[in-house]
């Protein structure tokens, strides 16, 4: 992968889009309404040699966690990749550094997208309009990298409207040199994104526990609501009746 082929795929400049003034934390909002989207888990981000020390060993499992959480209950899943039309790129279709890491090779999610820029939001199909055609305003984050690609989706997704939120511990990212030469951590970029999106107010960054935990709850409230409907409904003849 050569320079330009690098700066589009991690690249935090984008295209200006409305922004929101009335930009709200959704942590209040039903987990069990989201779209759970994953963004750029490929192959060519093991090459350590090429991007550095990463954070967060713990990333693929929380991201396998979520997975099997949503599809446990039938929830829509989106499943992101990067590409490139330059075959020296690693994300080029025809190498395998392109490909879905393994843990996720036989996910089959709800819808495919293809992007060539940062956000998910600028790829084909169009994201935006398939949540709106599927009447969801609810999304939840995970993927690599978190201070690129996850973090230019989260905001973007907080400009137009959507309750987003980010598990920050099913992201991970790369250590970068500044152009003072300094070498800024991966723990650091992770914690000024969880600054950037929260204070923000452009996402809420939680934990996969505490998304997994929440959705866990509403699962029970949602049974638990639909077993009192059908008691009143054989006993007085309609649900509303209690």
């Amino acid at each position: 992968m050569n320079e330009i082929d690098d700066q589009t795929a991690t690249s935090t400049q984008m295209p200006s889009v409305q922004t929101s003034e009335n930009a709200s934390h959704p942590r209040e909002k039903l987990v069990s309404q989201a779209a759970l989207i994953i963004i750029d888990v490929q192959q060519t981000f093991d090459r350590a040699e090429y991007w550095g020390r990463r954070n967060n060993s713990e990333a693929e499992k929380n991201i396998q966690w979520l997975v099997e959480s949503w599809q446990e209950r039938g929830l829509p899943i989106v499943m992101v990749t990067h590409t490139s039309d330059r075959i020296e790129s690693t994300f080029h279709p025809q190498h395998a550094t392109s490909k879905l890491k393994p843990f996720l090779a036989d996910v089959v999610p709800t819808i495919k997208i293809t992007k060539t820029v940062n956000s998910a939001f600028y790829g084909t199909p169009d994201l935006a309009r398939w949540l709106t055609g599927q009447n969801m305003d609810r999304i939840v984050l995970c993927g690599i990298q978190t201070n690129m690609c996850v973090e230019t989706t989260a905001r973007m997704a907080g400009n137009l409207g959507f309750k987003t939120q980010v598990a920050i511990d099913a992201c991970h990212t790369f250590e970068l040199k500044g152009d003072d030469g300094l070498m800024i951590s991966a723990e650091q970029l992770t914690q000024v994104t969880a600054a950037n999106l929260s204070e923000g107010e452009f996402a809420s960054v939680e934990s996969t526990a505490s998304i997994i935990g929440r959705l866990r709850t509403e699962t029970r409230k949602a049974a638990a609501l639909a077993s009192l409907d059908f008691y009143c409904t054989r006993q007085t003849g309609s649900a509303s009746a209690c």
